[in-house]
């Protein structure tokens, strides 16, 4: 029905940037919330960033002021712009998004994580 395809991941030193991409497709109405968690080795998925359709943002206080979030409503993906990046930032990165299908239903839906690594 609805796929997320994420890319961009890498491997990055500290400091560096990365841009992740997120493009969902199939069987869409439209999108509302869309966002960005991670999950590093042995811990739990946490948000790192959400974005509604009007484009308001929220960002776990982690990443404030180093990341940013935004989305091309017309596209159907969403970016997550990492600058600044720590030690602390490597984990897999999923992307998130609540679709309205054609049929009506309202599902949730995740990407198949892309790894984010920054080492020196």
């Amino acid at each position: 029905q609805v796929q997320l395809v994420e890319s961009g991941g890498g491997l990055v030193q500290p400091g560096g940037s990365l841009r992740l991409s997120c493009t969902a497709s199939g069987s869409i109405s439209s999108i509302y919330a869309m966002g960005w968690y991670h999950q590093a080795p042995g811990k739990q998925r946490e948000l790192v960033a959400t974005i509604t359709p009007a484009r308001r943002t929220n960002y776990a206080d982690s990443v404030k002021g180093r990341f940013t979030i935004s989305r091309d409503n017309a596209k159907n993906t969403v970016y997550l712009q990492m600058n600044s990046l720590k030690l602390e930032d490597t984990a897999v990165y999923y992307c998130n998004a609540g679709i309205w299908l054609r049929d009506g239903a309202r599902e949730n839906y995740w990407g198949q994580g892309t790894q984010v690594t920054v080492s020196s």
